[in-house]
């Protein structure tokens, strides 16, 4: 790396550094934090980002650390120049930087993707001939739908972190004939933030011959992810919600099922060698390393935003990170308790553990209306629907899990009842303020009613103009 790059990448380290003993107390710099949006009942307010389970802002640190790799930025592993060979050293300094992170053993291997999806359907796509998945419905779709190419068993949601384990296991030691085998679970939840337990379900999975992937991509910005100590065998998670919004995702661990398949994508940097045959036809020998599935370009600059968020979180330690959620966490459930109307959705229960990430729907109202009225007259931006994860939330809703849905608003006015939720999500970068205007928010428009006419459009409520 340049002495100039090393110069802003260690002033970037260092003012880090220097803020992350008050972590706990105050949020970490984001993108975004000072714009203002305009309130269809006049003037502007700071807008209060609260979909952070969705897409997290930037950290002002990753950007700091793109903005100085920027113009240095040159195309990896192939080229003889120096700006080519700084951003390949750059490259797999982010992938050791991830390794790390994710506490890997020695012998995994990080493979970059676009994102969970991208990963999980890498994964699926190496899957061994014959390989039986087992899925919990109340995952994201990201987990619930790839597995096509295999016998996929679905099993119904737990109502706590012990049936969960309990029905693991009566599935596996079900299972007929004895072959390989793969559980996917997430860690937290994308619509109830509740943790699930990652540990034992390893300890399950692995009794019975059977691997583990563990969709972290709602754990890995809020808690540490080691994967040695959850003894899984893969991770997974996206780079636009752990602060580093460029496009990139992670899926790390055991080589033999990646290196045993064949590329996921066919290309230039999969492949070692190429050679015609004298038939006509081509013999290649693709790599073993990561590369094997990395084919074409890749995304540096997505790369190494994630090893920066990596990095900036790490230093700001996960017990500060960690004190000061649960005290957002704290002050959203109170606050939503104070409403009668209001009820939060959970399958674990009230006491169970979770990262920042609530849902809940208010009676008498339709989702929709209710998160485009907290946006549109007090600016703060949360989402609504099903979240992609049509059967837990329809299950959380006394819905039956099998009927359908859409990923946005159904077709349903303004006051009418709909499937639907809404999610508030916060993390490292959420000031205290945002989360107090959301409560005091929620508690005014269930009291008075909007202040403002909606209508349906597309499918959603949008301020009537």
């Amino acid at each position: 790396m340049s002495a100039a790059l090393n110069a802003a990448v260690a002033t970037t380290t260092a003012a880090a550094a220097a803020t992350s003993d008050a972590a706990c107390a105050e949020p970490l710099p984001v993108l975004g934090r000072d714009v203002t949006v305009p309130l269809v009942t006049g003037g502007e307010v700071t807008y209060a980002a609260l979909d952070y389970a969705a897409s997290a802002p930037a950290l002002q640190r990753v950007w700091d650390d793109v903005a100085a790799y920027a113009p240095y930025y040159g195309s990896v592993h192939r080229g003889a120049g120096y700006l080519s060979q700084l951003s390949t050293d750059l490259f797999e300094q982010s992938r050791a930087t991830v390794a790390e992170f994710l506490d890997c053993r020695p012998s995994d291997q990080v493979v970059f993707t676009r994102s969970t999806t991208d990963s999980l359907n890498l994964l699926a796509a190496v899957l061994p001939a014959g390989c039986q998945v087992f899925v919990f419905e109340t995952e994201h779709h990201a987990s619930l739908l790839p597995w096509t190419n295999a016998q996929v068993t679905y099993l119904n949601a737990p109502r706590t972190p012990d049936e969960a384990v309990a029905t693991l296991e009566r599935a596996l030691a079900d299972r007929e004939p004895y072959g390989p085998a793969l559980v996917c679970v997430t860690g937290a939840s994308n619509v109830t933030g509740e943790l699930w337990p990652v540990k034992e379900l390893a300890a399950a999975a692995h009794a019975h011959g059977a691997r583990i992937v563990l969709d972290a991509a709602q754990l890995a910005p809020h808690h540490p992810v080691s994967v040695q100590d959850l003894d899984v065998d893969w991770v997974a998670f996206s780079g636009h919600k752990l602060y580093a919004p460029f496009g990139s995702g992670v899926l790390a661990g055991r080589a033999d099922w990646l290196q045993q398949a064949e590329p996921y994508l066919a290309g230039g940097g999969a492949s070692r060698k190429v050679a015609r045959r004298e038939d006509g036809g081509v013999d290649v020998e693709w790599h073993t390393t990561a590369a094997r599935h990395e084919a074409g370009s890749p995304n540096v600059i997505g790369v190494y935003s994630i090893a920066s968020a990596c990095r900036a979180l790490s230093e700001a330690g996960f017990d500060s990170l960690v004190a000061r959620e649960r005290h957002l966490i704290a002050k959203v459930r109170e606050g939503l308790a104070e409403v009668p109307a209001v009820r939060v959705l959970s399958l674990f229960g009230d006491d169970a553990p979770r990262v920042g990430v609530i849902s809940f729907v208010v009676d008498g109202w339709n989702s929709s209306h209710f998160a485009a009225a907290l946006s549109a007259e007090y600016g703060i931006g949360v989402r609504d629907g099903l979240f992609c994860a049509h059967p837990l939330v329809r299950t959380l809703l006394g819905s039956e899990p099998q009927a359908q849905g859409e990923c946005g608003a159904p077709e349903a006015a303004p006051g009418e009842r709909s499937l639907n939720a809404i999610r508030v999500s916060f993390g490292a970068g959420t000031p205290d303020e945002h989360v107090e205007r959301f409560v005091r928010a929620v508690k005014e428009l269930v009291a008075d009613g909007a202040k403002w006419q909606y209508r349906t459009e597309e499918g959603r409520c949008v301020p009537a103009v």
